[in-house]
């Protein structure tokens, strides 16, 4: 088991950095919340399925309300001012950089909420790890154009602190019961806000064709279920500063996708700046030597 563990960090990284092949996918054909309300739905629906097939310990009260506020917070939240922000014009690769924060706010709150100690080196790999992060996206930067406004980067702001929270939320909380359990209150907490907010600001038209089934088996199967599984182990078993470093990696991992995939420019300074966020991980998750 332990051997099979080792793989997890960086299982992780690769499916989470596949989830833009979905969004790029889906979102010509459906609006953010609505889509995000039915892929949150549907994950929910399919983990309820699997907690009946495999006998799985049901939720008590408690664990299920904090399961549901961190998937507020991780899915709800993240997602959707990711997705919002982007949908009104925000360049892909600045809402990316701005999301990139994670990692340090997440250290920050860990060290605040969980009492994690935080070690120089570790500060230095998160810092050096921003940076390479820096660099892998700067050429996507390109002009901000009008889509960089007060609202748009309000939204991805936000998104980035729900995100650091609800993990925090999730492991000082929520970790101890059933994960499949936790994570299907987690989608229902994220649905119930998706649902809201495309209620309150979309008109829920959706054009049903292969990319978007395709987007949405992907984004639920592999996203929501694949990966948030592994998160969710490894919040439960690490340190906070340490998984929340692994996001420095997902930015270099959907650069080299997207040139093998779409034939995106991936050039040199971009595979330095992999490497320097490579090296920032591997501090920021080094381990003490003993003696």
């Amino acid at each position: 088991m332990h051997s099979i563990k080792r793989f997890i960090p960086a299982s992780f990284v690769v499916l989470w950095a596949t989830g833009f092949i979905g969004a790029r996918y889906a979102m010509p054909w459906a609006e953010p919340f609505t889509f995000l309300a039915a892929r949150f739905v549907l994950a929910a629906v399919l983990l309820a399925a699997l907690m009946a097939a495999l006998g799985s310990r049901r939720a008590t009260r408690a664990e299920a309300l904090h399961a549901t506020g961190a998937g507020i917070l991780m899915h709800g939240v993240y997602l959707g001012g990711v997705f919002w922000a982007i949908n009104r014009g925000m360049p892909a690769g600045l809402s990316a950089l701005i999301v990139g924060l994670q990692p340090l706010i997440t250290a920050v709150m860990a060290g605040r909420f969980l009492g994690e100690a935080i070690l120089p080196r570790h500060w230095a790999g998160l810092g050096i790890g921003l940076v390479g992060v820096v660099i892998v996206l700067w050429p996507k930067l390109g002009a901000l154009g009008g889509g960089v406004t007060a609202e748009t980067l309000a939204a991805s702001l936000v998104s980035v602190l729900g995100m650091s929270a609800g993990t925090i939320w999730q492991k000082r909380f929520a970790s101890g019961g059933d994960l499949v359990a936790a994570t299907k209150w987690q989608y229902v907490g994220g649905a119930s806000v998706m649902v809201l907010a495309s209620l309150a600001s979309e008109t829920r038209t959706v054009v049903v064709n292969g990319e978007l089934i395709f987007a949405m088996a992907w984004l639920v199967l592999v996203l929501s279920i694949g990966a948030i599984f592994l998160l969710m182990v490894m919040i439960r078993d690490g340190e906070m500063s340490k998984v929340a470093s692994l996001f420095y990696l997902v930015p270099a991992v959907t650069a080299v996708i997207a040139w093998v995939l779409f034939g995106e420019q991936l050039n040199l300074v971009q595979i330095v700046g992999m490497a320097i966020a490579t090296l920032g991980v591997g501090l920021a998750t080094a381990q003490p030597t003993k003696a």
